[in-house]
Formats: structure tokens, C-alpha cells, sequence
């Protein structure tokens, strides 16, 4: 083995390194140019790891949006309070910041052994032969994928297609590219040194996105009415409340209409300013438009002390507001309901000290059925929660249902934090160890609620819709429709005939869920 082998081993330098050093020995000292490339050891890529951190927490976001390739989702205002909290200096453009962020990324280990800007490139021949020896050749053609990955080149040129490009240049070519039978197209530009390579010739054909890209099969303003899905079945469709709802109840007919939202923070949506929020909070306008007898609220994140204030921004012409507040952990999950509709009782939580401190249920008695809201416990980034979700909250959550329907029927509605089938989920194979689609959690679901005769209203009435009702901020999977359906109405069998319409409400923003809804019959 070589001196330079050795010394190879000894630094445990990344296949980057080698990519610099052998083309430094070929072309000369300076032919690399300095900064371009960054790379880390095997000690650095330890330092900073998303197992180290909380879901919620802005170090876990930035990893994923980092992984997935996605720092320019990120606002301006993002990026500088993002700075602020690497204690950085939160100025310049959008471009300077994001390079303030790839620069921490860089010196605290990213997880990624390059971080490479859009214009950047290695200035490495893609067609030359590496002199070396058989192990630095493995290196620089495992270096040379990994490169071609992240730009979206071919043996490390620089494609400038619209998958690579900025967002104004991909609106651009987008632009002089057309559309051509609803499938985008774009040309490939390659380097002159290409010209006479039969591969270069086959990447001037033009590239077509799959169908898996929101903007090629639907409309980028309702992006709910593209049939996005990973592994879509024959007969499936996307479903649009416009035009998949039935005619509304007959004026005589008499009806109850129940909404239910996770608003991920009532205080912060009501705080909503803006063009589009000028006319009121959001649950102002949405009462408007929806005319919604009962109203119920998960994730609320309020304390007991801020209810008072609360209730005095809500509706005057709902008269009755309930709260759960959580009182193990302060500001965090909380339900509420607020009805024009007096109930007949109310109960707040199971019963049960254990499962009680986090306001997650509340109870309510109408006259012809039982209401519950709940919000039901997240299993976690690491699934840490799992065992006592689905042994302990499942089964006491059935278990008091259960008890109300000796008396009446009984409407199960709210968060429920479980995509139960491929159909509520747009990456069922990718998220079979996530939170809310592994297998105990939606065998629960089934066991606990579906198997005592539970009915499923949305799924009942749309077997074949796709409708996701959550869609993740921090890998901005709104606009692309790749969501989880998290939100249900599920109603004692014996209701199940009486519902009118059970639907979601897409359009509705301010949260990383929308609201939901049910028309029932009474």
C-alpha cells in the first residue's frame, strides 16, 4: 500500500476530499477551486442528527427540509429568525441567507457529506480517466453520483432543467417550455465540451414529470384536486368537494351541522392579519360560510388564564364554549367546543387522572346523541408514546364510548391521528414506522372503534376518494398535495343512515389541517 494510501486512511478523509486531491495531483495546485466543495469527516457527520432532537423542534425542521433538498421553502422571515437562533448576523438577500444557513449546516456536521449550491460545480472533467489507485477510483465515482444527485447533473455537469433550477428560472422555461398534452416540458442545456457524446446528445431530448408532480395532473391554485398518491389503485379519484358533494338538506328537513378543526394554536390563527384576513378571525369567516351549529377545536395550545380573552374574539351567536386545557405540560394540545346549541350535560376528559391532565376529550349531551371531541396523543418522533397510545388511550377511549351508547348514540369526532388505510396516505410504503400509519395504530383504530360498529362517515360516502385533511409545514407538502387524512366523524352504526354529508374543506388555511365536517340527519 501506498504512502498516500496510508495517509488516506489515517485522515479518514470523505470521497470528496479524494475527488480535490487526486484532481489537485493531476491539474496542479489551485486547479480546485477553493470553498466549492465542503465536506466533513465521519466524526463531524455525528454532531448534528434529527435522532437528537424533538419533531418540533427548529433543528429536527431544518434536517428535514435539508435532507429532502428544500432550504429555499423557507421565507425570508424564516431564514432570518432561523439565524437569530444560530446566533448569526440575519442579513442580505434571500440567496445570503440561505448561504448563512448551508454555512452552519457545514460546520456543525450536516448529515449530508456535501452541501453544494446551485452554482456551484466541481471542476472536474467528467470524461477523463482518474489516475489512482483502485481504491481513490471508487471514491471519485461514488463522489461524482452523489454530486450528479444533488445538482441534477449528468457525471457532474450542471443541468439547467427545471427540476435544478431557481424557482423564477423554473417559471421561466416552464414558461417558453409550454405544456404539451398536460405534461410539462423542458429543454436540457449542456456544456460545449458534450456536444459530440452520444449521452450528451440523448439529454438533449426534452424530460417529461411524472405524475406524482401536483402541477402536471391538476389545478396549482386547488391542489386538492390532483390525485396525488404514491401507488394510486384503479377507480381512485381526488377528491373535490365542489363536485362531489350531494344538493343541500330540503328547507324543511331538519339538520345538524358539526365542524371539526385542529387548529394547530388558536391564539396564532386568530392573530391572522393580511389581505385575505381582513374581514375577521378565520372562525368568524368560516362560521359565515358554513352556518355550523357546533364547532370543535383541537390542538388549541391555550391555559386555563387565557380562555377568558379568548372567548371574548369568538362568536356572539354561539353562546356556549367549552375548553380542555392540558395541565402536565402548560400550552400544549387543548380541545374546546363552542355550540349555539345548549347541550344536555357536559364531561370533560375520560375519567381517568392518567389520561386527563392533557385536555384531550370533552363530552357533550345533546338531545338525540352523545358528542365527543378528542384529540387523540401523537405516538411520537420516535414512537416513544406508541405502547401507551394504543394499549392505554385507545382502549380507554373505546371503552367510554362504548358506556354512552348504552344510552344514546354517539359521534366520535376530532383529530385522531391515524391514516387507517393506503388510500388516507399519500407514501404508505415510506410510512409504515411513522407516527400515526404504523401498524399497531391503525390496527387499533380498527379494533377499538371500527370493529364495535363504528362508521367511518367520509370513507362510507367516498370509498374510492383520496382526501387528506393534514399536510406537514416543515416539508411545505400543501401546494403539492402530499398529505395524511388524521381527521374523522365516526358515528355509532345506528346514525350512520342519517348522515346527509360528511366532506372536507380544503380551501381553509391557517393550520396544518383543515376542517372537516358533517351533515346529520335528526
Amino acid at each position: 500500500m501506498s504512502e498516500r494510501q496510508l495517509r488516506l486512511r489515517k485522515e479518514r478523509v470523505t470521497s470528496a476530499e479524494t475527488v480535490a486531491r487526486v484532481h489537485t495531483m493531476r491539474h496542479g495546485t489551485g486547479s480546485t477551486k477553493p470553498g466549492k466543495v465542503r465536506c466533513f469527516s465521519e466524526e463531524a457527520v455525528v454532531k448534528l442528527s434529527k435522532e437528537n432532537f424533538d419533531a418540533d423542534s427548529w433543528q429536527f425542521q431544518l434536517l428535514e427540509r435539508h435532507e429532502s433538498n428544500n432550504l429555499n421553502s423557507y421565507t425570508v422571515a424564516e431564514l432570518r429568525q432561523l439565524l437569530r437562533k444560530m446566533k448569526k448576523e440575519p442579513k442580505g438577500l434571500k440567496s445570503d441567507l440561505l448561504k448563512a444557513v448551508k454555512s452552519w449546516l457545514s460546520d456543525h456536521g450536516c448529515p449530508n457529506s456535501l452541501v453544494l449550491d446551485e452554482e456551484e460545480k466541481m471542476d472536474i472533467d467528467p470524461n477523463s480517466q482518474v489516475l489512482g489507485t483502485p481504491e481513490e477510483v471508487a471514491m471519485v465515482s461514488k463522489t461524482r453520483a452523489a454530486v450528479s444527485h444533488r445538482i441534477g447533473t449528468q457525471g457532474g455537469n450542471k443541468r439547467m432543467g427545471l427540476e435544478s433550477a431557481s424557482p423564477t428560472r423554473r417559471k421561466r422555461q416552464k414558461d417558453a417550455a409550454g405544456e404539451v398534452g398536460g405534461e410539462d416540458v423542458a429543454n436540457i442545456q449542456v456544456d460545449k465540451s458534450d456536444k459530440k457524446s452520444p449521452k450528451a446528445e440523448s439529454r438533449k431530448k426534452t424530460i417529461k414529470k411524472t405524475e406524482a408532480e401536483p402541477s402536471s395532473v391538476g389545478n396549482d391554485k386547488e391542489p386538492w384536486t390532483s390525485l396525488v398518491h404514491k401507488k394510486p389503485q384503479p377507480g381512485w379519484v381526488a377528491y373535490d368537494p365542489k363536485l362531489m358533494r350531494p344538493k343541500p338538506p330540503a328547507k324543511d328537513e331538519k339538520v345538524v351541522k358539526l365542524l371539526s378543526w385542529n387548529v394547530n394554536g388558536l391564539r396564532a390563527l386568530l392573530k391572522e392579519k393580511g389581505a385575505e384576513h381582513e374581514q375577521g378571525s378565520m372562525i368568524a369567516r368560516l362560521a359565515a360560510r358554513e352556518d355550523f351549529d357546533v364547532l370543535c377545536l383541537q390542538e388549541t395550545k391555550l391555559q386555563e388564564k387565557d380562555v377568558a380573552d379568548i372567548r371574548k374574539s369568538l362568536l356572539a351567536s354561539h353562546e356556549v364554549s367549552l375548553w380542555g386545557c392540558s395541565t402536565s405540560k402548560l400550552g400544549y394540545s387543548g380541545t374546546a367546543i363552542i355550540s349555539r346549541i345548549k347541550p344536555i350535560s357536559v364531561q370533560y376528559g375520560l375519567g381517568i387522572p392518567n389520561h386527563d391532565q392533557e385536555g384531550r376529550l370533552i363530552t357533550c349531551e345533546f338531545d338525540t346523541f352523545y358528542f365527543v371531541v378528542s384529540y387523540v396523543p401523537n405516538s411520537g418522533a420516535k414512537l416513544e408514546r406508541l405502547a401507551y397510545r394504543t394499549q392505554e388511550w385507545d382502549v380507554a377511549l373505546s371503552s367510554h364510548l362504548r358506556e354512552l351508547e348504552k344510552k344514546k348514540p354517539v359521534i366520535l369526532t376530532g383529530d385522531l391521528n391515524c391514516a387507517h388505510e393506503d388510500i388516507d396516505i399519500n407514501d404508505p410504503a415510506g410510512n409504515r414506522k411513522s407516527a400515526g400509519f404504523t401498524d399497531e395504530e391503525r390496527e387499533s383504530f380498527k379494533t377499538n372503534f371500527l370493529d364495535h360498529g363504528f362508521v367511518d362517515t367520509f370513507r362510507k360516502q367516498h370509498p374510492n376518494a383520496v382526501a387528506y385533511t393534514y399536510w406537514g409545514y416543515r416539508t411545505a407538502s400543501r401546494p403539492k398535495n402530499k398529505g395524511w387524512r388524521l381527521d374523522y366523524f365516526l358515528v355509532s352504526g345506528s346514525l350512520s343512515e342519517n348522515v346527509h354529508d360528511s366532506y372536507t374543506i380544503p380551501d381553509v388555511g391557517g393550520s396544518d389541517h383543515c376542517p372537516i365536517a358533517l351533515i346529520l340527519k335528526i
